[in-house]
């Protein structure tokens, strides 16, 4: 119930007109959640599948929260729940070659002809990533979408909607969940705040600091992998556990999906940290302007600036400079350069960087 909750208390008026569609019957068959935030991306998916298969729905056709289907849903382990992502090095879903190649189109959609197993019988699909179908892909998926077997729920979740074709598009109920900021885990991304300081306001000229500050960056990126299937593992315990009968090919087929949602989160935290360091930019931007801290959309990332009672001076040309900088590193980043290359490239444009 807790994808649910947040979705009401962030997203109200998303969260009535769903509410209504619920009480009606009037639910669309596939959905498309268009947000630039990975958190939202991996939470409401769940959100959405509780609404649409809660057994007992409130009066205003809020899903439960307790019923079977949706605890199942909530732990992870509902049995009709299928994602699919990109879990090849190319990021790329394809057709693929039949249905019993995992992690590819055909595999997808054949899981949505056979019949429920479950109480409330629905079966929900989803999309990771969706941009990252190619173009083949989408013009396959289309039939699907226009012809949904019964109790089947489709949702697509993408950073990238545009990226989509614009027939994935107008057979899909579109979801813009926008806000103002970020959800950051700083649990992960401690240091990274205390790093920036130094490097922008502290390394200037002095190459030593800010090589420290290169490795202090370079190993929170490193991190992130280990932390994705350490998080991704904890995750899965309790359906490992649930299939240790089955059959080694079953238990292949799982393996390969915990792989794929590894993926997922990697990318995720990946994509926390490309935001929090291009965020830290553009809020010294915003503070070198006249900006006050109570007005940052996330004030959370600098707060090391002003948290002391002395902020320091943050000259605007300056500012400006190191923000190009770092969008050049996030350019970079997204590419298949090596990360810490990338990183001492910037680091050192940024110390060394002068009127």
């Amino acid at each position: 119930m807790k994808n649910w909750l947040f979705l009401e208390e962030r997203f109200p008026f998303v969260a009535d007109s769903l509410k209504n569609a619920k009480r009606s019957g009037r639910l669309a068959h596939s959905y498309l959640i268009s947000s630039s935030n990975p958190d939202y991306r991996l939470a409401f998916p769940v959100a959405l599948a509780c609404l649409a298969a809660c057994t007992k729905p409130l009066e205003d056709g809020a899903p439960c929260g307790k019923c079977a289907t949706c605890r199942q849903l909530e732990d992870g382990i509902y049995p009709d729940f299928f994602l699919l992502s990109p879990t090849s090095k190319s990021r790329e879903i394809v057709i693929g070659k039949d249905s019993d190649e995992p992690d590819t189109l055909r595999w997808f959609e054949s899981l949505f002809h056979l019949s429920s197993i479950t109480e409330s019988g629905w079966k929900i699909g989803v999309v990771a990533d969706a941009d990252t179908m190619n173009e083949n892909a989408q013009n396959a998926f289309l039939k699907t979408l226009e012809e949904p077997p019964k109790k089947c729920l489709f949702i697509l979740a993408s950073g990238s909607a545009s990226s989509l074709l614009p027939t994935i598009r107008s057979r899909c109920q579109i979801l813009p969940l926008t806000d103002n900021r970020c959800e950051y885990d700083f649990t992960y991304f401690k240091d990274m705040p205390e790093a920036l300081f130094k490097l922008q306001f502290q390394s200037r000229g002095d190459i030593v600091s800010a090589e420290e500050c290169v490795q202090t960056l370079s190993d929170i990126l490193d991190s992130l992998r280990s932390v994705a299937t350490t998080t991704i593992t904890k995750k899965w315990e309790a359906r490992l556990e649930m299939a240790k009968n089955l059959e080694s090919a079953g238990i292949k087929l799982l393996e390969k999906r915990i792989a794929g949602e590894e993926g997922c989160e990697y990318r995720r935290l990946r994509e926390q940290f490309i935001s929090i360091l291009h965020t830290w930019f553009a809020q010294t931007v915003l503070l070198s302007a006249g900006g006050s801290p109570e007005n940052l959309p996330n004030p959370e990332v600098s707060e090391i600036l002003w948290k002391s009672g002395k902020m320091p001076a943050i000259d605007e040309y300056e500012a400006f400079r190191a923000l190009g900088e770092a969008e050049n590193l996030l350019r970079a980043l997204r590419t298949n350069v090596n990360d810490e290359l990338a990183m001492r490239t910037f680091c050192f444009n940024v110390a060394v960087m002068s009127k």
